[in-house]
């Protein structure tokens, strides 16, 4: 963004691939699809998405820099992989239950790390996005600070929930801690990375005396996520529990309906 302190959205592919969004894909991909059995395929996957988006980002930008989730990404699944390649069955195992935890875990590290460092992980992106005039103004550097806590919180109820539903109902397939609460930890944290600078441009707009500059309200960021607990009833409803299915489903089409009048 030109005209404002806030990273603007990204536009064209390679606006997406300047995305931390994408950057954070990797690891999304992982801790979702790990689980017992699935230890190789998760690890092959977020390799592969990794080295196809490192890959795809220096062909359609040979100027861009290497950024912290780049070089953390290609590390951590490298690692991974080499370590599922040579462990034994027991420790394949504790991959198999643990590995999500552990990704999660890291990601927490390497977020909050960043941000202990003075460069949130989410700064090396905005920058490629906009004026250099505008990277050390107090606005554009809070906003990369809000976002890289946002994403590093998401994370942290991502690895409780596991850990939760690992350690304590011993289930690591279990619907809620495996998939429902860490699914909506991550689509919170994505639509709040759309959602909020949008909220800092209308700011510094109005600021500016814009007099059309209407700052995007709750029912921006909170909609998508109402209208996710359809879909999640229907999986409760088909896996789990009838009326709790049930009941999802009816709040969030209610949700969905107030957030939208």
């Amino acid at each position: 963004m030109n005209d404002s302190d806030g990273p603007p959205g990204p536009t064209g592919l390679k606006g997406v691939l300047e995305s931390p969004i994408v950057g954070m894909s990797p690891w999304i991909v992982f801790s979702l699809v790990v689980g017992p059995g699935r230890f190789e395929i998760a690890v092959a996957l977020a390799l592969a998405c990794t080295v196809v988006l490192v890959a795809a980002g220096r062909l359609l930008n040979p100027g861009s820099s290497w950024k912290i989730l780049e070089v953390s990404d290609l590390v951590f699944f490298a690692g991974l992989a080499v370590v599922g390649a040579l462990a034994g069955q027991g420790t394949l195992r504790w991959l198999e239950t643990y590995a999500g935890e552990v990704s999660n875990i890291a990601l927490v590290v390497i977020v909050f790390g960043s941000m202990a460092v003075g460069m949130p992980f989410t700064l090396q992106y905005a920058r490629e996005q906009v004026d250099p005039a505008h990277w050390h103004t107090p606005g554009f550097l809070r906003t990369n600070h809000v976002i890289t806590c946002v994403w590093g919180l998401a994370f942290l109820v991502a690895a409780v929930s596991g850990a939760y539903g690992d350690i304590v109902l011993r289930d690591p397939n279990d619907l809620w801690t495996g998939w429902i609460i860490q699914i909506l930890a991550i689509v919170a944290a994505i639509r709040f990375t759309d959602w909020y600078p949008k909220v800092v441009r209308a700011r510094v707009l109005r600021e500016r005396g814009e007099p059309l500059a209407e700052e995007p309200g709750l029912s921006g960021l909170l909609l998508p996520l109402a209208g996710l607990l359809v879909p999640v009833g229907i999986a409760v409803l088909i896996f789990e529990n009838t009326w709790g299915g049930l009941s999802l489903i009816a709040l969030g089409s209610v949700l969905t309906k107030i957030l939208r009048d």
